[in-house]
């Protein structure tokens, strides 16, 4: 049964989920908003309570702005709340993993498999390397089912887990390595990626050469590729994992205890590490999924985001697994080795709901109809997206191709630093709008704000979270003077750094970011970050970046350069200069172009006015001008902008 769709005189597209969808939801009453608003602390703690805890809370919040404490001296573990809650119910023998390979290979895990295999590498975390509560293990590594298996061990005896990314560079490990303090790295020999293999224990292998406080490195031989172990430092994963078999037991956490560190970047060179407790995060964590996604124990559902990302962490692992489905993992690229990739995995494993990125559904748009029409795609009930606005033809596109008219689509808005899922659109319990991401979830207290703070009626805004909730950032590691500084300045409230407009029904249309990080692909990039890499390059004197519309990633990275003197621009430089920041941060922050020119546009005291070249790159109107010390240049940009007016054409391709 199809939804049906109206069209407002305001010309709001307004979409409703079919009577057969509300009436199988888990959740199909709107009195849960009003629920949560009589009594928003009594509602968490009935989240809370779907989980399972050794021993119970005291209190239920305490909070000191901006630092939150949650279900106060309860104790709780997450990879129990994941696995051993599941084993002495039907779900014991049903697949809690799923994987594919770029290749071709599937392997499957039950819950109980998951579990066997997870406590037993708990077990070589603490008796082989001394692992213990609150030491900091990094995890680089593919989309494979260890990296989950890693995840979990970690927190099963209560060591901070820090996921970073493997598409970042030996620098941006390092960076991460240092700053949390990290004893073990868990890693593989490779990974695959467009039928190529990313080397990741030769990056690692870079990396330590700065990293001596490092004292293991545990390599998951999964490409089976040609590398270097060091005697003394490196173990095969396969290899310690077979010399043990006693199974670790979940250890009691604090509801406060730190679960993980995940770094996301800011406007300086520093990656800030998001701090995330236990407790807190579960509970929202599990609800969340199950709210936004009707998730149900016979869902297989597949999110398409990398454990490196907070995507990754709460909607792949954590809020899946409490919840008992089937989790869909695919290691590889939706374009490889046919563009209709994607719509063969959901065909082949009767996927039941996709969480992906606008990124990516507007890549699908452009690749054509007739790839997602070759496959039989019923299996599909519910579609999300996440990791940036998602635009209204995109939407419906979406909704369309994919979805045949009968699938609801859930856009969510979150981030890091929350945790979980905020803004939602709840299709059993509200309509959906293409271009709204929708209405806050119920225990959530999301307004938009004048920069006054005072809240926005009806129109565009600052989005500021006016009430703490369970799965906040408890704080930047090692560095709250940042925390407080970045969050809760502007404000009296969480400041999310995004602008926002809502309407007469409260349905809130997330615009996007207002500071100087950079969203492409739904991935957060300083520009700080990509600035101090091109001016490391050799030859480059100054640089600035800015973000351009992009019609696949949303945004991409447009970069000004001011070369050294005798420096001659070039097409060959430019193609060095990208290269070399892909190499510094990773392929996700080389810029698609660059821009030379002899200046760049400044105030009087020398600060680049990112606005204006925000504005000039984008060729909106450039507003006030008149602090510029050399208004001259703007001409000057405008023109080179005009002779590389097609910048989907970047000379890396």
């Amino acid at each position: 049964m199809k939804n049906t769709i109206e069209t407002l005189s305001n010309e709001k597209r307004i979409i409703s989920a079919s009577d057969e969808f509300k009436a199988n939801a888990t959740h199909s009453d709107p009195e849960i908003y009003k629920l949560a608003a009589a009594d928003r602390l009594g509602f968490w703690e009935a989240q809370a309570s779907q989980l399972h805890w050794f021993s119970p809370w005291t209190s239920v919040l305490e909070w000191e702005r901006p630092f939150a404490k949650w279900f106060v001296g309860g104790t709780i573990n997450a990879s129990y709340n994941c696995l051993d809650v599941h084993l002495d119910t039907d779900r014991r023998d049903k697949a809690a993993v799923v994987w594919e390979g770029e290749l071709g290979d599937v392997r499957t895990f039950t819950y109980a498999e998951l579990h066997h295999e997870v406590a037993r590498f708990s077990t070589v975390l603490t008796t082989r390397y001394g692992i213990q509560k609150g030491d900091r293990v990094t995890i680089y590594m593919p989309l494979i089912p260890e990296s989950v298996v890693a995840i979990l061990a970690c927190a099963r005896i209560g060591a901070i887990h820090s996921v970073v990314f493997g598409g970042f560079s030996a620098q941006s490990l390092i960076d991460r390595i240092h700053d949390s303090g990290s004893r073990l790295v868990i890693t593989a020999d490779g990974g695959y990626r467009r039928g190529k293999v990313v080397p990741l224990k030769s990056i690692v292998d870079e990396a330590m050469e700065k990293c001596p406080a490092i004292e293991a490195v545990v390599v998951v031989r999964h490409v089976r590729n040609e590398i270097k172990m060091q005697p003394g430092r490196d173990d095969e994963y396969q290899s310690v994992m077979a010399d043990t078999t006693d199974l670790q037991e979940a250890v009691p956490m604090d509801s406060e205890d730190p679960l993980f560190i995940l770094y996301t970047s800011g406007t300086t060179g520093k990656p800030k590490g998001i701090v995330h407790t236990t407790g807190g995060y579960m509970a929202h964590a599990k609800y969340s999924a199950q709210l936004v996604f009707d998730l149900k124990p016979s869902d297989v559902y597949w999110c398409t985001a990398d454990v490196g990302w907070i995507t990754g962490h709460t909607y792949l692992v954590y809020g899946p697994l409490a919840n008992g489905a089937t989790v869909m993992m695919y290691e590889g690229s939706p374009d490889y080795p046919d563009k209709d990739r994607f719509w063969e995995v959901i065909e082949r494993h009767k996927v039941t709901i996709l969480y992906t990125a606008p990124t990516a559904i507007r890549a699908f748009m452009k690749w054509g109809n007739h790839l997602p029409e070759k496959h039989d795609l019923s299996s599909l009930r519910l579609l999300g997206s996440v990791g940036e606005p998602i635009n209204p033809e995109a939407w419906m596109w979406y909704y369309t191709v994919i979805g045949k008219g009968r699938c609801p689509v859930v856009d969510t808005w979150w981030q890091t630093e929350t945790g979980g899922i905020m803004i939602s659109t709840l299709p059993a319990l509200s309509p959906m709008r293409p271009g709204y991401t929708g209405l806050p979830l119920p225990g959530i207290d999301v307004q938009v704000l004048h920069e006054s703070g005072k809240p926005v009626e009806i129109g565009g805004g600052l989005l500021s979270i006016m009430s703490p909730w369970p799965s906040m950032a408890r704080g930047i590691w090692g560095d709250n003077d940042r925390f407080k500084s970045v969050y809760w300045d502007t404000f009296d409230t969480y400041f999310a750094g995004d602008g926002a407009t809502v309407d007469d029904d409260g349905y809130i249309m997330v615009l996007g970011r207002v500071d100087d990080v950079l969203n492409v692909a739904g991935h957060r990039i300083g520009t700080m970050e990509v600035e101090s890499a091109l001016v490391e390059f050799d030859g480059v004197a100054e640089a600035a970046v800015v973000g351009i519309a992009d019609e696949l990633k949303g945004q991409a990275i447009l970069a000004f350069v001011i070369l050294k003197e005798g420096v001659t621009p070039s097409d060959e430089f430019e193609r060095a200069a990208i290269d070399w920041v892909s190499k510094a941060i990773g392929a996700i922050a080389k810029p698609k172009r660059i821009i030379f020119t002899p200046d760049l546009p400044k105030t009087r005291s020398g600060k680049i006015m990112r606005r204006l070249l925000k504005s000039v790159a984008n060729g909106q109107p450039l507003g006030d001008v008149t602090t510029l010390a050399n208004p001259e240049v703007v001409g000057f940009l405008e023109q080179q902008l005009s002779i590389k007016v097609d910048l989907s054409y970047p000379p890396t391709n």
